[in-house]
């Protein structure tokens, strides 16, 4: 599951993340343990508290104490409004970008878009 790329408590919370956007995850709901984490994944009780500790620092995951970590409410709003800048940023701008390199008109992305996101 964990890769090179980049440290597994990042990825870790990236995975839960991706759990909230997607929906898998609601808010108020309670996530594993680091301990279950852990040995779910067969990793150090540390670096999964690690990536949990990043979740809390983001307003993603909160603790009640004594019961576990839970979805912070509106954790998915933001989440989700977070990954708009990036893709608009990151996907969208270069896209922009290459269709002027081309000559391909925005028009003519537009009406790609439309095309393919409506199947």
């Amino acid at each position: 599951m964990f890769d090179e790329r980049s440290p597994i408590y990042l990825q870790i919370a990236e995975q839960i993340k991706n759990d909230i956007v997607t929906g898998t995850l609601a808010e108020d709901e309670q996530v594993m343990s680091t301990n279950q984490y852990a040995a779910f994944y067969r990793i150090n009780p540390a670096t999964a508290a690690k990536g949990f500790a990043q979740l809390v620092d983001e307003g993603v995951l909160y603790k009640k104490r004594g019961i576990g970590m839970f979805v912070s409410p509106n954790a998915r709003d933001l989440l989700r409004s977070d990954r708009k800048e990036v893709f608009f940023t990151d996907v969208v701008e270069p896209v922009i970008r290459e269709a002027q390199a081309l000559g391909v008109s925005l028009r003519d992305v537009i009406h790609y878009i439309r095309k393919y996101g409506d199947s």
